[in-house]
């Protein structure tokens, strides 16, 4: 079992920035460094969406169009933690935003954006104001 713990989030002002982590808790005989994790975010309203993406060593990330040049997704394979940074926050930026790992099986862009991960974090709120 692979549980996920969002934290981070807040309310910002437009411009700022902010980092939000993703601490994994893995049960005997799993291994970290094995899953990829993506972020995902959910406005009101709104479908959960795909924002970024690493692979299992960190050697390859994926970001959707709207944040790429923006944020900035990196992993700590030793703390067992996924971190999302992000620049310059607009208030579409606000959302819930989620967390999820599997295993890294993938290859491009297109499979770790849609993939189904097997593992979702509770969220964390994010919330960026004019």
């Amino acid at each position: 079992q692979v549980q996920l713990v969002e934290s981070g989030g807040g309310l910002v002002q437009a411009g700022d920035s902010l980092r939000v982590s993703c601490a994994a808790s893995m049960s005997s005989g799993r291994t970290f460094s094995r899953y990829a994790v993506a972020w995902f975010r959910q406005a009101p309203g709104k479908e959960r969406d795909f924002v970024a993406a690493i692979s299992w060593n960190g050697g390859n990330t994926y970001y959707v169009d709207p944040v790429k040049g923006r944020s900035t997704i990196s992993r700590d394979n030793v703390k067992n933690t996924v971190y999302l940074q992000m620049n310059s926050l607009k208030p579409e930026d606000t959302a819930v935003y989620y967390c999820a790992a599997d295993l890294d099986y993938c290859s491009g862009y297109g499979c770790y954006a849609y993939v189904e991960y097997d593992y979702w974090g509770q969220g964390t709120q994010v919330t960026v104001s004019s």
